[in-house]
């Protein structure tokens, strides 16, 4: 039997999560081509380089016997978490790692600096909302023709949020900028 394991992305996995993101984003029927070109443009390195500088845990790294098998993006909005992706790599998609994903994402980010998380899940993805349902998220609305002239369900699920700071959203201060765009530089 497998080992899952989780932890919290370094700037050594951008590579590889950005890969397979781009991968999953391609593979992906539930999206239209505008779609899929405006998010391949959006979670580009830099963007990856930034929620890791912000907080390693908002790229969690899943792990089957100690090499990664898949993730789940997150990123900070005004005591909100929003999950962006998740993706389990296809040699790991008949396996429990998913719901592991799942756990590992709540129980990091529960308690902490969150009231909830959030996602927009596509209305005819039938097998991640049965999957967030499974984990207490619920259909809070049904955004009709939402985001390129598709419909989204927005998914949440409450947290107990245990500080009493808040983030200031997917945001860096100058020095921290200036880093990733010259880790960039040397990326091409």
């Amino acid at each position: 039997m497998a080992d899952f394991s989780h932890r919290a992305a370094t700037s050594a996995d951008i590579g590889l999560i950005h890969r397979e993101l781009m991968d999953l984003i391609d593979s992906m029927p539930y999206y239209n081509e505008r779609f899929k070109t405006h998010e391949k443009a959006r979670f580009d390195k830099r963007f990856l380089r930034t929620l890791l500088a912000i907080d390693p845990w908002h790229i969690l790294i899943l792990e089957v016997d100690n090499a990664p098998g898949g993730f789940s993006i997150s990123g900070p909005d005004c005591g909100t978490i929003f999950q962006y992706w998740s993706c389990v790599f296809p040699a790991h998609r008949k396996t429990m790692l998913g719901m592991y994903g799942m756990r590992a994402f709540i129980e990091h980010w529960d308690n902490s600096r969150f009231h909830k998380a959030s996602t927009y899940v596509r209305t005819d993805n039938k097998i991640a909302l049965r999957l967030l349902e499974r984990y207490d998220y619920e259909c809070v609305a049904v955004l009709e023709q939402h985001i390129f002239g598709q419909d989204y369900c927005v998914m949440e699920r409450k947290f107990t949020k245990a500080t009493g700071d808040y983030d200031r959203g997917v945001w860096l201060p100058f020095g921290e900028r200036i880093k990733i765009r010259l880790q960039d530089l040397f990326d091409r």
